[in-house]
């Protein structure tokens, strides 16, 4: 059997109701050599058989460990060359897949980004808008949609970044700013989406604080500066504004003021540092693009030709 040009991985964890209808809606799609990959992460219920049933290979943990686990054990696991990404609780529509593979021989990541009209909680909309704007800010590039589960990437790529992925929820969120960061190109796709089919996983609260410190983490490990500069100004001008203050009013330096901008030179002088370390861990044999990129992808290039002609939104 001839190894598939496209992976397509589909973390599922008690998603029988709709995980046979979105196995069988792929297969229905025009694509080259693929594979279907559902990693059951340790349903108590028919997911596994529904999926296998549907003509689905499926890997199996033996608990439930979460989502990203899942992700990144469907990475180890491919065989194609170019891995893509969808929830199994019906929400991605599988007709989407050929238009995200359209750009892959020229991008290293293409994301699926909701837009209007797709079916979504307005508290959803609500946190997805902040954490746009916020890791935006920290990747100095306009992201549409960090926390989108719908995305294709090279499987090398992929398994570069897999070891940074969390278990939870956050891969989507870990993986944008990881390639954005290290400098690959990611392209947004606009997508509609539907309601997925059954109870949702993530808890609102507690996945939404994961996703910030996510967010603060892969800044710290791509581009430190972004989170120390902001730190160190905030001290500095506040323990100018303390010393303007109390000069005015007791004709004094006090020793809050020159602590607090003492502290603000030091969390610099660590960013320097960090922004260092940071670099010096990109530079290690990082490959982008190869020679074998040409011919590998040369057969979605004519496949999907007529695809690439959708408005750019990328880097």
């Amino acid at each position: 059997m001839s190894e598939p040009l496209i992976s397509i991985i589909i973390p599922a964890f008690n998603e029988q109701g709709a995980i046979a209808e979105t196995v069988g809606q792929i297969t229905r799609v025009d694509l080259p050599a693929f594979e279907i990959l559902v990693v059951d992460d340790g349903s108590s219920d028919n997911t596994a058989a529904n999926a296998e049933a549907a003509g689905a290979r499926v890997v199996r943990h033996p608990y439930n460990i979460g989502n990203g686990a899942a992700v990144k054990t469907g990475i180890r696991n491919a065989r194609g060359q170019v891995c893509v990404f969808l929830d199994g609780d019906g929400q991605h529509d599988p007709n989407d897949i050929p238009r995200l593979l359209a750009h892959i021989p020229r991008y290293h990541m293409v994301v699926g980004a909701r837009s209007r009209g797709s079916e979504t909680h307005w508290h959803r909309d609500l946190a997805n808008f902040v954490y746009n704007k916020f890791a935006s800010f920290i990747a100095e590039f306009q992201i549409e949609d960090l926390t989108s589960g719908f995305r294709a990437m090279r499987r090398e790529d992929a398994r570069r970044f897999c070891d940074m992925f969390p278990n939870g929820f956050s891969y989507p969120t870990t993986s944008t700013l990881a390639f954005i960061r290290s400098g690959r190109s990611v392209r947004y796709i606009p997508i509609k989406t539907r309601y997925r089919l059954g109870k949702s996983k993530i808890r609102l609260i507690h996945d939404g604080l994961e996703f910030f410190l996510i967010i603060i983490k892969i800044a710290m490990s791509f581009s430190p500066l972004r989170v120390f500069i902001p730190v160190a100004s905030f001290l500095f001008f506040l323990g100018l504004g303390r010393y303007i203050y109390t000069y005015f009013l007791f004709g004094q330096f006090t020793n809050m003021s020159h602590l607090l901008m003492n502290s603000s030179v030091i969390v610099f002088m660590l960013g320097l540092i960090a922004e260092q370390i940071a670099s010096l861990r990109l530079e290690k044999g990082d490959k982008l693009f190869g020679v074998e990129d040409e011919t590998l992808f040369h057969v979605l290039s004519e496949k999907y030709n007529e695809l690439e002609s959708e408005p750019r939104t990328d880097r």
